[in-house]
């Protein structure tokens, strides 16, 4: 009978799973609104400049900087509670986060044009401190689900098909939310869109709520000592980490990719296919090879190596973009190639889609090992910070071809623009994805050293720290 320190603190099951899958649908239904909605919500309902929402979401970056590390410190030295020391966290902070979701959707319109710059740089703020709030203890609980690497493997998994399930219905409502005008233009409505807000708010608390009931902290762990200057020392040793900072960039990267697309595309569908309704189809036509590969990432993560298997997934993906953007040079840009194209791209995205959670926990199990760092909080808060500038990448991303080409928010048709600048929104919307896929490769090919082989070494080294620990 195995006794070690490991197998004591696992044995996941199912609830667990489900469990936890529940908090990541939770907050990406929320979390959808800002990237599949919001930014078009601002440049066509509120009449905001493109150019004022880009400040916007550099603005609330830097803010994040300081406010993501904060907050990590705080989760990392409080208390644990009779609920644990982080589902407690989610049960706190579920109602708020979806309150202030459906605030950035008000209508504001009666406001002057200051009035509403300065409304939604508020609102965007607010959210994103509130969503750092429960996201942070909601990732770093998977440190506490189980100690084994394969069932947080398992676990990683079950996270992200939580999150497939959780941006859909932000894309859908980006499809179903236009009222075709007397001139025939079609445009987004506001009381669609709020109403479709409230809604996925309203989900997002019932979610949340499944995620506190059904999950379980196994492994106990203690507060993080109080000492000055601690946050600055754990920043400083995640910088120096290879593996941490690798996977905290290719995240990075791979997130601006996917909220690129999911943000642009609204865009190009309503501009240059003409096609407004057909909106969410790529983004969904990218997550249905997940539904297949969900069943056997785990298992081929495991034999062959996550790290091997996301880089060649990634390249695949890339490669099929840079196809379209040859294609196009050619002037073959049909809408059922560009969707046949993210379905394709989808096989290969979807192995970093469902594993790349894990990638990160081996990151931070190897700062445990390598260098002491048990401030998971905190070291979770990091990563988060790089993925929400993942997000502001993918803004600036979506603007600058706006900027480019005169975007006017909605009183722009598309038989008002040439095709030199439809070509260029075309162009940007294959090639953006594609340089940003191959980036991620490199990243996880030549950046991010834990193989398979380093991988079996590293959940030895932690066997033997946790038991002189528990033993000590």
């Amino acid at each position: 009978m195995d006794n070690s320190y490991i197998s004591r603190t696992s044995g996941i099951r199912a609830k667990d799973k489900f469990g936890y899958a529940m908090g990541d649908l939770a907050s990406c239904l929320v979390f959808g609104l800002t990237q599949s909605v919001l930014n078009k919500y601002y440049t066509d309902v509120l009449e905001i400049s493109v150019l004022s929402v880009m400040i916007m979401t550099i603005i609330a970056r830097v803010w994040d900087a300081v406010n993501d590390p904060i907050w990590g410190r705080l989760i990392d030295g409080a208390k644990k509670y009779p609920d644990g020391r982080y589902r407690h966290w989610i049960k706190v902070f579920a109602v708020p986060t979806a309150l202030a979701a459906v605030l950035m959707f008000l209508d504001v319109r009666g406001f002057s044009q200051s009035g509403r710059v300065k409304w939604i740089y508020f609102t965007y703020i607010l959210f994103g401190m509130l969503y750092t709030c429960i996201n942070i203890p909601y990732g770093s609980l998977a440190q506490v689900i189980t100690s084994d690497d394969k069932e947080r493997s398992s676990l990683s998994v079950f996270r992200s098909i939580g999150s497939t399930f959780g941006a859909m219905p932000a894309m859908a409502l980006a499809s179903m939310c236009y009222v075709k005008l007397a001139d025939g233009r079609k445009v987004m409505d506001h009381t669609r869109v709020f109403v479709g807000a409230c809604v996925i708010a309203a989900l997002s608390i019932v979610f949340y709520f499944l995620c506190y009931r059904w999950s379980r902290e196994r492994v106990d762990t203690n507060p993080a000592p109080r000492e000055k200057g601690q946050t600055a020392k754990v920043i400083k040793t995640l910088l120096k980490s290879r593996p941490f900072m690798a996977v905290s960039v290719a995240s990075m990267l791979f997130l601006a990719a996917q909220m690129f697309g999911q943000g642009y595309n609204t865009y190009l569908f309503h501009h240059y296919f003409n096609k407004p309704g057909l909106t969410m189809l790529p983004t969904v036509f990218q997550y249905l090879p997940v539904a297949v590969i969900m069943f056997f990432a785990t298992r081929l993560g495991n034999r062959f190596g996550r790290r091997e298997v996301c880089s060649w997934g990634i390249l695949l993906a890339a490669a099929f973009y840079l196809a379209l953007f040859v294609l196009a040079i050619f002037g073959i840009t049909p809408v059922w190639m560009y969707l046949a194209a993210s379905l394709m791209s989808g096989i290969g995205t979807a192995f970093i889609f469902l594993l790349v959670w894990v990638l990160a926990t081996d990151a931070i199990d190897y700062n445990k090992v390598t260098y002491g760092l048990n401030d998971e909080a905190t070291s979770y808060a990091f990563y988060t910070f790089m993925r929400k500038l993942g997000t502001t990448v993918a803004t600036i991303l979506i603007n600058v071809p706006l900027l480019r080409i005169g975007y006017n928010g909605s009183e722009l048709r598309t038989e008002g623009l040439s095709q030199s600048a439809l070509r260029t929104m075309y162009n940007f919307s294959v090639m953006i994805p594609a340089v940003l896929f191959l980036l991620v490769y490199l990243a996880l090919r030549f950046w991010y050293p834990l193989s398979k082989k380093r991988v079996e070494e590293l959940q030895l080294q932690k066997e033997a720290m946790l038991r002189a620990q528990s033993e000590g």
